[in-house]
C-alpha cells in the first residue's frame, strides 16, 4: 500500500471523486450488462479492434457523468477522439468503457468497465467492474484495494505455480525454459480483469504481451499496487499515464516478492 498522504489532491475532493467514480462505474456496468447478449451494431476500428454500439453508449454515459461533475479534469478514453488538452491537466479520467469487447460480443463473461483518475502520470483512484461475475474492484492511493467492499491482498512468496499465471504462453515459458510444456491459467480476455485478479490472489502473476494502452492498465495498476502487489514493465520501471504516447510494452503484475524475482529474471535474460 502506498503512503496515505501520497496524493496532493485535497482529501475532501478525493472523497467526492471516489464516490462519483463508484456510482458512475456501477451505472455504466449496469448499462453494459443490459445490452450484453443482445443484437448490437458492431464494426472494426483500426486494423482489427472490434467496437459496438454498447462501447459507445457506455462511453457516453461515463463521459456525461464524470465530465459534468469535474469539468476541469482531462479525458482519455479508448472510445473518444484524443484531445491533446489532456496533457495540460493535472487530473485526467482514463477510461475503457468495455475492456474485453471481443469477449463481450462473443457472449463470454470476462469483460469489465475500467476507469482511473490519474494525477500527474500516476493513478490515484480506480474502479473495475465486471457485472457478469459480480466483481467490483476499487482502490484509492494510500487506502488499499477492496473487492466488493472487502479488503484484498495479492499472494506473497516468490515461487511460481504456472497454473496460477495468466498471459501469453511463449512469454511466460521464458521464465523456466527447461521445464518443457507448462499449463497456464485459462486465458482471460479482459486485460484489466487479468491484472486485477492478481490483487485478490486468484492469480499469482499476470502478463500483458505488449501494445496495451493507458485505458487498459491505469485502473488495474493502482488496484494491484494497493493490494501490496507490483505492476511494471519487465525492467521494473513503473508505468506513466497521460503522456502523449499512451501505448505500453510487455508488462507483469504480481505480489511484491514474486514481482521482484520475475523482473530480476528478465533483467538477466531480456526479451529479444
Amino acid at each position: 500500500m502506498a503512503d496515505a498522504d501520497a496524493s496532493s489532491i485535497d482529501q475532501t475532493i478525493l472523497k467526492r471523486d471516489a464516490a462519483l467514480l463508484k456510482d458512475t462505474v456501477r451505472e455504466a456496468g449496469s448499462l453494459a450488462h443490459a445490452m450484453f447478449r443482445t443484437e448490437l451494431k458492431k464494426w472494426i476500428k483500426g486494423a482489427s479492434s472490434p467496437v459496438s454500439e454498447a462501447d459507445i453508449a457506455v462511453n457516453d454515459l461515463l463521459e456525461a457523468r464524470l465530465r459534468a461533475a469535474t469539468p476541469d479534469y482531462g479525458w482519455l478514453s479508448e472510445e473518444s477522439a484524443d484531445d491533446a488538452a489532456r496533457l495540460e491537466r493535472r487530473l485526467v479520467w482514463v477510461v475503457d468503457p468495455i475492456d474485453g469487447t471481443r469477449n463481450y460480443l462473443n457472449g463470454h463473461d470476462d469483460w469489465c468497465v475500467s476507469v482511473a483518475l490519474v494525477e500527474n502520470a500516476s493513478p490515484v483512484l480506480a474502479a473495475v467492474f465486471a457485472p457478469t461475475t459480480g466483481e467490483f474492484f476499487f482502490a484509492a492511493r494510500g487506502r488499499g484495494t477492496t473487492l466488493n467492499d472487502v479488503p484484498v491482498r495479492a499472494t506473497q512468496g516468490s515461487e511460481l505455480d504456472f497454473s496460477r499465471v495468466a498471459g501469453p504462453k511463449p512469454l511466460v515459458e521464458r521464465l523456466k525454459p527447461s521445464l518443457g510444456e507448462i499449463t497456464l491459467h485459462p486465458r482471460i480476455g479482459s486485460l484489466a480483469l487479468r491484472l486485477c485478479r492478481v490483487a485478490h490472489g486468484a492469480l499469482d502473476a499476470a502478463f500483458a504481451g505488449g501494445n496495451s494502452h493507458d485505458w487498459d492498465l491505469a485502473a488495474a495498476d493502482l488496484i494491484v499496487q494497493e493490494a501490496d502487489g507490483r505492476m511494471s514493465d519487465l525492467s521494473g520501471d513503473p508505468l506513466l499515464y497521460n503522456r502523449r504516447e499512451v501505448a505500453h510494452g510487455v508488462l507483469v503484475a504480481a505480489g511484491r516478492d514474486r514481482h521482484a524475482n520475475i523482473v530480476a529474471h528478465f533483467r538477466k535474460r531480456p526479451l529479444p
